[in-house]
């Protein structure tokens, strides 16, 4: 089975590059799509040689240590699952830089309303920094020349906005 055939007949993977990038960029990401194997992958394949010497309470120690990052990256998913269920969005997706120095959890666009929303989320909402995020989307809108004539508000988004 092909690597291809996995993202296009499965849906089990799927190639993500930045907001506004072209099609034909490099800087992309692979993501698992399934949660469950998303979790599967996370903690229990890669940690399988702890599992076979029975060492599940050194498991369950990898767990509640890595758990608050894995289930950031599972919330994002569910805010921009979210934000496409409520239809009132032409575009969303997130935006990292070559080098990693930028990324940007979530952007959501209405191109007819001519608004957007440069979105950090954090499990918990005391760590989001509205500060750092706007010059997140300042360095955004120089290295896209993206979103020059739309109203941008900037939000942090937490479990508690579930």
């Amino acid at each position: 089975m092909k690597f291809n055939n996995r993202e296009r007949d499965y849906s089990l993977i799927s190639k993500t590059i930045p907001i506004f990038s072209k099609v034909e960029t490099k800087n992309v990401r692979y993501t698992i799509e399934d949660n469950f194997l998303t979790f599967w992958f996370r903690f229990i394949y890669k940690y399988s040689h702890i599992i076979e010497i029975r060492g599940f309470r050194e498991l369950k120690e990898i767990i509640s240590r890595d758990y608050s990052t894995y289930s950031g990256k599972i919330l994002e998913r569910y805010f921009r699952t979210k934000f496409i269920e409520e239809k009132s969005i032409t575009m969303i997706g997130g935006y990292w830089d070559r080098k990693g120095e930028t990324e940007i959890d979530l952007i959501s666009v209405n191109e007819l309303e001519k608004m957007a929303e440069i979105i950090e989320v954090k499990r918990n909402a005391d760590n989001i920094e509205l500060e750092k995020l706007k010059e997140k989307g300042y360095h955004f809108k120089r290295a896209t020349g993206q979103l020059k004539d739309y109203q941008i508000t900037y939000r942090g988004l937490s479990l508690s906005d579930m």
